[in-house]
């Protein structure tokens, strides 16, 4: 049911059925590093590119979550995801091997929530019996195409993040034990002009602002119905920005319950400058540390909002401003 101009509610709450996250060695190190299923201890991981690793994130994400479920792999409707190498490719290999109908996505980092909002859409419209959905990122292989390679070794401001290596995929269903998806706000693309690529958390915050605020207004609720309001990878000068721009619009939010993945993920002391990023970051976020908060009952309700800058390699290099998105969807423990 669409209810104002851009919000689903999902009348059949799509369960989570089961999830996969996988990570790499800086993760490893990190502040969640308990709720990875596999942590890989080398940024290679026994393949002879950056971009074949990258592809194997998402792969045994992906059979994690199929495997977890206790469900054949031909029993997938339908695969949806993403990443951020050009042409998604190491999605499209991904979905080769799973041999799965394949809708592939690009929303940058937004693209976890896109595909978990779609995926739902699809399972509540009773369009299929199973769903995965995913996103991925790695490291070496993202910094290489939109900053420089990583043993060029240059030096980056604060306002820089860190690229998570990581793969995190969700297994959607009508049926079966977990939290479900309730709803979900569709972003509108927003750009303020800005075209340092150095700073995405700063360029991203706005359109994050815009979803979450459309999202309250049109389900009719208010900051605190959810136990926590958790952006995709604003770090630190995009959160810091997104709390300015309530108070200015006087949107009530709780600091204390409005989080960022590209904060959570990492622990103090690790060199990621203002924090995380990347397609992998909500996703390994969500699907490992959140949904395990809510099984374990500590967390019922939470609005993950990922936020994406749709910039490429051509479009920084042309001096062009950075397009940003972000899509908010909720995920709720018995649904009420």
């Amino acid at each position: 049911m669409l209810t104002g101009h851009r919000t689903w509610i999902f009348e059949n709450k799509p369960v989570i059925v089961s999830t996969g996250t996988v990570g790499g060695p800086f993760e490893a190190n990190g502040n969640i590093a308990d709720d990875f299923d596999l942590l890989h201890s080398d940024l290679w991981m026994q393949q002879d590119s950056f971009e074949k690793a990258h592809k194997l994130l998402m792969e045994e994400a992906c059979i994690k979550a199929i495997e977890k479920a206790g469900i054949q792999k031909d029993q997938v409707q339908f695969f949806l995801g993403g990443d951020l190498i050009n042409q998604i490719t190491p999605t499209s290999f991904t979905a080769s091997t799973l041999g799965t109908p394949y809708f592939g996505l690009f929303g940058a980092c937004s693209t976890s929530m896109e595909g978990l909002a779609l995926g739902a859409f699809l399972i509540n419209a009773k369009g299929a019996n199973y769903i995965l959905t995913g996103a991925a990122s790695h490291n070496a292989a993202v910094e290489k195409q939109f900053r420089y390679p990583t043993e060029y070794g240059g030096q980056k401001p604060p306002t820089a993040q860190w690229t998570v290596t990581g793969g995190g995929a969700a297994l959607l269903s009508n049926e079966g034990d977990g939290p479900r998806v309730t709803s979900a706000t569709i972003g509108k693309v927003v750009d303020m002009g800005m075209s340092d690529p150095f700073n995405m958390g700063g360029a991203m915050a706005p359109a994050a602002v815009d979803t979450i605020e459309a999202h309250l207004k049109e389900r009719g609720v208010d900051s605190s119905y959810y136990d926590l309001i958790v952006t995709g990878d604003l770090a630190t000068i995009g959160r810091d920005i997104a709390l300015d721009l309530f108070k200015k619009h006087n949107t009530p939010i709780d600091e204390q319950r409005f989080l960022d993945c590209g904060l959570i993920i990492y622990r103090e002391g690790q060199p990621v400058q203002a924090g995380g990023s990347g397609a992998g970051c909500s996703a390994v976020v969500t699907y490992g540390h959140l949904l395990n908060r809510m099984k374990s009952g500590e967390l019922n309700r939470i609005l993950v909002v990922a936020t994406g800058a749709l910039l490429s390699p051509l479009t920084t290099q042309q001096n062009q401003s950075i397009p940003c998105i972000a899509h908010a969807v909720s995920i709720e423990n018995g649904g009420a």
